[in-house]
């Protein structure tokens, strides 16, 4: 796990092991405050140090303001991607030459192509702050807000939507969308037949998640498709939801 830092102004940079018994070195940086990161060579020093030598002598600075940070590319040619690796695969896509780009994770790895291997480092920012719920209701007048997406954890077809999402929540590049019968035989002794995980897929995509299609026309499993991508994108099934499904031993 990693560490949590005290205090709601900190961005703490760390820079990762490269393997070589070095010991890890970290930067804690207030708002304001910026680190430079790259390849360095004498004439133009960096904070972090990269040494690959696909990598820019200066190829970027991370910056702290408030409760994020931003990342600058410094680079001409090569786009820097941010990961969240406590999340479900999501990640930012930082072009060259771009200023100052937010970050929106507490945890980011910061990797660069690089010759032998991409290059990496990890930033843990402060924990997000988020508005009181009930501070917020207890001040609201008028009709209530309905909710875009009512699904029900406890139903068999947010359990079919679970089993539907899984191979994109372990593994957030896979491209495997599961059939009806893999649903099936995924969900164990649930007693689903086809014809009810057929009828639970048109649900949710017709009731529950409203997904449409887009482009051509003609593939069968675009209701699949579609379903497995609205739902990742707005968090309505997450990694702790895997817990509803049967375990296995793989």
């Amino acid at each position: 796990m990693p560490p949590r830092y005290v205090g709601q102004m900190q961005t703490i940079l760390i820079q990762t092991d490269a393997g070589n018994g070095a010991e890890l070195r970290s930067w804690e940086l207030r708002p304001g405050e910026e680190a430079t990161f790259g390849r360095g060579v004498p004439g133009v020093p960096v904070d972090i140090e990269l040494g690959d030598p696909a990598v820019s002598r200066l190829a970027g600075r991370i910056r702290a303001v408030d409760t994020y940070w931003t990342l600058t590319n410094l680079s001409r040619a090569h786009t820097y991607v941010v990961e969240n690796p406590e999340g479900g695969g999501e990640f930012v896509k930082v072009p060259p030459g771009r200023l100052e780009a937010p970050i929106p994770f507490e945890f980011g790895r910061v990797i660069l192509p690089a010759g032998r291997a991409p290059a990496s480092f990890l930033v843990f920012a402060p924990v997000h702050s988020f508005l009181d719920p009930l501070a917020l209701a207890s001040g609201s007048s008028g009709v209530k807000t309905s909710m875009a997406f009512t699904l029900d954890p406890t139903a068999k077809y947010f359990l079919v939507l679970v089993a539907l999402c899984e191979p994109r929540l372990r593994d957030p590049s896979s491209p495997v969308i599961p059939t009806v019968p893999q649903i099936i035989e995924r969900l164990g002794d649930s007693g689903l037949t086809p014809s009810a995980v057929a009828f639970h897929i048109k649900y949710l995509a017709t009731t529950k998640l409203r997904v449409r299609q887009q482009g051509g026309e003609g593939r069968a499993d675009w209701q699949r498709a579609a379903l497995v991508s609205q739902a990742l994108r707005f968090d309505l099934v997450r990694e702790e939801h895997l817990a509803l499904l049967p375990h296995t031993d793989a």
